[in-house]
């Protein structure tokens, strides 16, 4: 045993040794040859080497692929090294990672014909101090995502910026182990979004000027099923007024504009510390998934949510929702601060019925009770109010990355 891991030490640090950082621009230096030069640099990058992209503006006909573990991709910085994708011939991704330990950093990717950079099935994908962009403003025709890890696990988002997704600005779908902080999504249809995933921490990000700020969903028949345990914490979640310029059939193109933080048939969610101001809608809104599905095994309802400790102001006063309206002056003109769609049954494919009991809890000022009857909204009706409740802060363990993961990321 002691040799083996004299050995595979031995190997390791010969690994490191021959580590390189491969250069690649200025672009002017390039010529037309930027495509071929960075997607070279790719491709020829061994596990411990950096590729550095010098700072520049690289206009590219297509997009770029990784694949090789442990990779550094560092520009010099989200206003200095800029792949510009406007003139990208096939939609797709600006960049494609499907390779493990990755780390990309420091750079701009513009006007990607589909989603700016994506990782899928990737154990350690990090990306930190970005900026992924539509320059020509919000449009259903941008691409749907800006950042957009899938299937992949050990997930850093930190310190970007994302503005003008048609989907999602950040969106972290079917993963597990996950971190989003520090970050900025403004002007998107969805500004974060948490899909299908498990164990993410969403803390100190700012949501703003989006059609939704932050949504933790779980949606039927994907490969990975049953969200759950999402903390968002300290988050700022303002003014999230945007019209939804989502593609009409996407799933976010039901979001309504001023939604703050949206919970659909996701469990053990804590909303936690957050500063949520200015939104026209629900400040907090919980619902099921209230369309038809096939996979037996799928709950729609929200489970085990609680909203404690965070700070409302200036919210649900325009709200665009079907009976919105009519809600807020059934309850004194102003939507409360939490509203749940108080839904709790449903019906199983192939016949029969479940019934569960939501456990949604909240210290705020009210929580709207009883707004849906099995998916069909009683927009008219006066809604029922229940009192706030006494609840403390989850006390789960933050989500911890691989400190190798962490360490390149700093």
């Amino acid at each position: 045993m002691r040799i083996s891991l004299l050995i595979a030490a031995a190997l390791a640090s010969t690994t490191l040794a021959q580590a390189r950082v491969i250069h690649v621009g200025p672009p002017n230096i390039l010529g037309g040859n930027a495509q071929e030069k960075l997607q070279t640099a790719l491709i020829e990058a061994q596990p411990g080497d950096t590729v550095h992209i010098a700072a520049g503006r690289y206009r590219l006909a297509d997009g770029l692929s990784l694949d090789v573990d442990g990779v550094t991709v560092k520009g010099d910085g989200p206003g200095a090294t800029i792949l510009d994708f406007t003139a990208q011939k096939v939609a797709g991704e600006g960049l494609l990672i499907t390779s493990d330990n990755v780390v990309v950093r420091d750079l701009a990717v513009e006007n990607a014909a589909g989603n700016g950079i994506k990782s899928k099935g990737s154990d350690g994908i990090a990306l930190v101090n970005l900026r992924v962009e539509w320059t020509g403003g919000p449009k259903s025709t941008n691409g749907a995502y800006g950042l957009y890890p899938v299937s992949s696990k050990n997930v850093l988002i930190d310190r970007a910026v994302v503005m003008g997704a048609s989907d999602a600005g950040i969106y972290v779908g079917q993963s597990q182990n996950i971190i989003v902080r520090g970050s900025r999504a403004e002007m998107n249809v969805a500004g974060i979004e948490i899909e299908n995933s498990y164990d993410a921490d969403v803390t100190g990000n700012t949501a703003t000027n989006n059609a939704g700020g932050i949504l933790v969903f779980d949606l039927p028949d994907l490969p990975q099923q049953g969200g759950r345990n999402v903390r968002l914490a300290n988050n700022q979640v303002i003014a999230n007024n945007h019209v939804n310029f989502a593609a009409p059939g996407n799933i976010v193109a039901g979001v309504p504009s001023g939604t703050g933080i949206m919970v659909m048939a996701n469990s053990g969610v804590l909303v936690s510390g957050n500063h949520v101001m200015g939104n026209n809608g629900s400040a907090v809104m919980i619902v099921a998934y209230t369309q038809a599905f096939t996979y037996k095994a799928y709950n729609p309802l929200p489970r085990g949510v609680t909203v404690v400790g965070n700070h409302f102001m200036d919210n649900g006063k325009a709200p665009a929702f079907a009976g919105g309206k009519e809600i807020a002056a059934a309850v004194g003109g102003t939507l409360p601060p939490v509203m749940w769609d108080g839904v709790t049954r449903y019906a199983v494919p192939g016949g029969g019925e479940r019934v569960t009991d939501g456990d949604i809890r909240s210290d705020a000022a009210g929580i709207t009770l009883n707004l849906g009857v099995q998916g069909t909204r009683a927009s008219a009706a006066k809604p029922a109010m229940m009192a706030p409740v006494s609840v403390t802060a989850s006390n789960r363990p933050a989500i911890v990355l691989p400190a190798a993961l962490e360490a390149r990321s700093r």
